[in-house]
């Protein structure tokens, strides 16, 4: 489906998540395949639209995630295209074990949604940060994990993710009014990175959040005679690895940006992969640091843990002037 500029700011507006649920919604009105299943968040989730127009698609299951991913695997066993809702924590945590078999093992074509990650159930506190949740699931053989950088980067998601015969993760954040990285349409691809910005010093390869804030930070550091590329990672797993190689090749640095733990995320995946080579540029792995932090607001965590535009280039320029 195609995308005019105003369909773009539409999706900025209502964010990531409920530009996601949106585009699910029409997808289900040419699919009557196609259900959700939602451990007591309906309200949370902006649901309620698809509840309305699709009441036979839409299952509440209450507040037990771990049952949630079985009866999904009930459904998705006799041919329903399922879609699993939870906080992205729960999700991916509690109930590692049942996604780990159920996903993994039997390789069902569920989408596990998650909701609030990285650092968007901010005044809940670290209990609700899900920080783990991409190095806990790409480790299951057979998921796919997707982030995206933005709201229409989010319905293109929704729209592959109804196509996909695979398991996988959606990782969604909760903020509306979101930035706009894709001022056009373009062509999405699973496992596809798309580079946005050119540079011959420095690669940034980032993920969710992170893709606006560092083309931030690459344009300060172009100010400094620093030239900078910027590549949008979305899928997570499996990995384009052919584009990591392209951009790592001949920079004096690469660098990994993301909204999750600095073990086992992207910077994890990006490093085991350069590990295989005979060389490979330094790496800085910008994220969440290991250690559980306190509540606050998104902001005041976003600036905390320094991954804020002015404080990615800031990490960024002290590593490249240190080679």
């Amino acid at each position: 489906m195609a995308f005019n500029k105003r369909d773009i700011r539409t999706f900025s507006m209502l964010g990531i998540r409920r530009s996601f649920y949106f585009q699910l919604t029409k997808e289900a009105e040419k699919n009557n395949n196609i259900v959700i299943i939602c451990a007591d968040m309906f309200k949370g989730n902006n649901l309620e639209k698809f509840q309305q127009s699709h009441p036979e698609q839409i299952y509440n299951v209450g507040i037990a995630e771990q049952n949630m991913i079985g009866i999904a695997a009930g459904m998705a066993k006799v041919g329903l295209n399922v879609f699993a809702v939870a906080f992205s924590t729960f999700i991916s945590t509690r109930c590692f074990d049942q996604v780990r078999v159920n996903l993994g093992y039997m390789n069902l074509p569920i989408k596990l949604v998650g909701r609030g990650s990285g650092l968007g159930n901010n005044v809940a506190g670290p209990t609700h940060y899900a920080v783990e949740d991409i190095a806990l699931l790409r480790t299951i053989p057979n998921m796919t994990v997707v982030v995206p950088a933005d709201a229409l980067e989010a319905v293109k998601i929704a729209e592959a993710a109804v196509n996909s015969k695979n398991p996988m993760y959606i990782r969604l954040v909760d903020a509306a009014n979101v930035p706009i990285v894709y001022k056009d349409d373009y062509d999405f691809q699973i496992g596809k990175a798309e580079v946005l910005q050119e540079g011959t010093d420095i690669a940034i390869f980032a993920a969710g959040t992170m893709v606006n804030a560092s083309l931030k930070a690459a344009k300060i550091l172009a100010e400094e005679n620093i030239s900078v590329a910027v590549v949008n990672v979305h899928t997570i797993k499996p990995l384009d690895v052919q584009t990591i190689d392209k951009y790592s090749a001949g920079r004096k640095l690469i660098v990994s940006v993301e909204e999750h733990g600095i073990i086992g995320g992207l910077g994890s995946a990006i490093a085991e992969h350069n590990s295989e080579k005979v060389s490979s540029p330094p790496q800085l792995k910008i994220g969440i640091p290991d250690a559980y932090g306190k509540a606050g607001s998104y902001e005041y965590l976003l600036d905390k843990y320094g991954l804020t535009a002015e404080k990615i280039c800031a990490a960024i320029k002290k590593k490249f002037l240190e080679l």
